[in-house]
């Protein structure tokens, strides 16, 4: 029997676009013949979904899960906002996010994960050929706590737990989980809302701090200020910075009387223990997706032979 080799893997993927445990599959049911895989492929439906993978897909649904101590928030991608419609793309979402929950945040171990007697990564190819969209698992992430709970927020939901942003919040306690879950949600609103940069300013990238730093004196220099009042003027001003970008600082857009820091100082007495807010994580769906513009009506005159 043939030995099948990463490198044949490989190249088999490069050349379908196919997953690596089917063109694994496919090269073990074939010897190893390349075009004998290739052709299975297409025999299991699955070159449909090689043929789709050039697309861009920027649309789709974020999903969201917790667990008590533990959440995770998914972004699946498809190709048009019509698919994240469609009853079995949702589907597909929650599971993703179910298993996420169960494996973890990396995203080709979620994909090599099982569901029944397929993998993650086969279920998107399935889907693919089913719907006739790309479809791609961008990117996953978790928080957990030793005690308290992971609490989530979906902006403008198209099902429970999934839609267009998603919101986790990680908080520490031995409180009550009720209260903390309550405290949880209104802050992952918040961060919905608000998109602060970091938790404090402790978590700021230096090179963000360093730039803000460098605009602001400049800023003043220009206007003549002596180099000993920049030094303070700037110090003032990063503080000013910090509530603008940094969670613990902002004003808590449910009473902005208060910051965040505060209000959730203040809940420790509902909670009955101390309570500290560890971690969040902000998805946006299509952030950071360079989308491709086309000409429909030269596309459509193509089409016809005319351009």
């Amino acid at each position: 029997m043939t030995t099948i080799t990463a490198a044949m893997v490989k190249d088999l993927r490069e050349t379908t676009g196919v997953g690596m445990m089917d063109c694994k599959q496919a090269l073990s049911e074939n010897n190893g013949d390349m075009q004998a895989a290739i052709d299975w492929l297409r025999k299991k439906g699955l070159s449909k979904a090689a043929k789709k993978a050039g697309r861009v897909a920027a649309e789709g649904l974020i999903g969201a899960v917790t667990s008590g101590t533990k959440g995770v928030v998914v972004e699946v991608n498809s190709e048009t906002d019509f698919v994240a419609r469609n009853e079995q793309f949702q589907g597909l979402v929650k599971m993703i996010a179910q298993v996420a929950l169960k494996v973890g945040a990396d995203v080709e171990t979620i994909k090599a994960a099982k569901v029944g007697d397929v993998t993650v990564d086969r279920a998107i190819a399935d889907a693919i050929a089913t719907i006739g969209e790309n479809m791609t698992l961008r990117r996953a992430a978790e928080l957990s706590v030793t005690s308290g709970v992971v609490s989530s927020y979906i902006h403008n939901a198209v099902i429970d737990g999934a839609g267009k942003m998603g919101v986790i919040v990680a908080l520490e306690s031995t409180g009550s989980t009720d209260e903390l879950s309550t405290l949880g949600r209104q802050i992952a609103m918040h961060v919905a809302a608000t998109n602060p940069a970091a938790l404090d300013s402790a978590s700021l990238d230096p090179a963000i701090v360093a730039r803000e730093k460098d605009v602001m004196a400049d800023k003043y220099r220009q206007q003549g200020k002596p180099e000993a009042m920049i030094e303070k003027i700037v110090e003032n001003g990063l503080k000013t910075y910090y509530k603008e970008v940094c969670l613990l600082d902002q004003a808590f857009i449910h009473d902005n009387a208060k910051s965040v820091a505060q209000a959730v100082k203040e809940a420790e007495g509902k909670v009955g223990a101390p309570i500290k807010l560890t971690g969040f994580v902000r998805y946006a769906l299509g952030e950071g997706i360079e989308k491709q513009e086309s000409d429909f009506a030269a596309e459509v005159a193509a089409a016809a032979g005319q351009a």
